[in-house]
């Protein structure tokens, strides 16, 4: 089976945008560049705005992700969840486009027998714990996160600590927005775990303002140098052979 790498960049806010660039646009953009948008909207008792949840869920949406609003005491659990159903979901749907090709454009996985459906499950399942994954952390820090940020650390290193018993390769980077003299600013560089975020934590200043989307066009450039530099534009792509396609 073909090796892949699932590319995810995962976005912890607790609004909306204010500054710059539509972020709904520019998560579709990295869906169409093959990176998955997931976004986590963190809020003390409801105080998140209407708007403001109908924007997580919309740039989700765009870019091909998972959205959630989460209370910031559930937060470890809901990033964890929240990771490993957006991989999942990805890898149905490229199951799906190369059953398409194979059986006719309007079929998919749930189209087929139950025999080949579960054998493609199985599949599924294996290729989740076995693809490497990449995953682009970008944390708010808007004023009013302030508060949320000490169980943002903890969440993301449970992240980290849950994906150790993957077979597959994991690397996680992590970056804030707003930056101080650009859009986001970098905290730690691709790293296969977090053991202890403290450091970087203590170096993230809050701001009033929440440019998302200039942050995830900055982020996107950031994934797609990197791909460059390794000489790599594969995407998920796998073999449905071993399946008995």
């Amino acid at each position: 089976m073909s090796k892949g790498t699932l590319r995810q960049l995962l976005l912890l806010t607790d609004g909306c945008s204010n500054s710059g660039e539509d972020p709904v646009a520019i998560a579709a953009l990295a869906k169409e560049e093959g990176v998955t948008v997931n976004v986590i909207g963190i809020v003390n008792d409801g105080e998140m705005s209407e708007h403001g949840i109908t924007e997580v869920e919309a740039i989700a949406k765009s870019g091909g992700g998972i959205s959630q609003i989460v209370y910031a005491r559930q937060l470890s659990q809901t990033v964890q969840m929240v990771t490993r159903k957006a991989m999942t979901q990805t890898i149905h749907g490229v199951v799906n486009r190369e059953i398409a090709q194979i059986l006719g454009e309007e079929k998919e996985m749930e189209d087929l027998e139950p025999e080949k459906r579960g054998q493609l499950m199985e599949v599924v399942d294996e290729l989740g714990e076995t693809l490497d994954l990449e995953v682009f952390i970008l944390v708010d820090t808007s004023a009013s996160m302030k508060n949320k940020l000490p169980m943002v650390q903890e969440a993301l290193v449970d992240l980290s600590v849950s994906l150790r018993s993957r077979t597959g390769n994991n690397e996680f980077a992590l970056y804030s927005f707003p930056g101080k003299r650009s859009d986001i600013e970098k905290l730690i560089s691709w790293t296969p775990h977090f053991d202890s975020l403290a450091g970087a934590f203590k170096k993230m200043s809050t701001s009033g303002v929440t440019p998302t989307g200039p942050a995830i066009q900055e982020a996107l450039r950031f994934i797609r140098n990197r791909m460059k530099k390794r000489g790599t534009d594969e995407d998920e792509r796998f073999d449905l052979e071993e399946a008995g396609m």
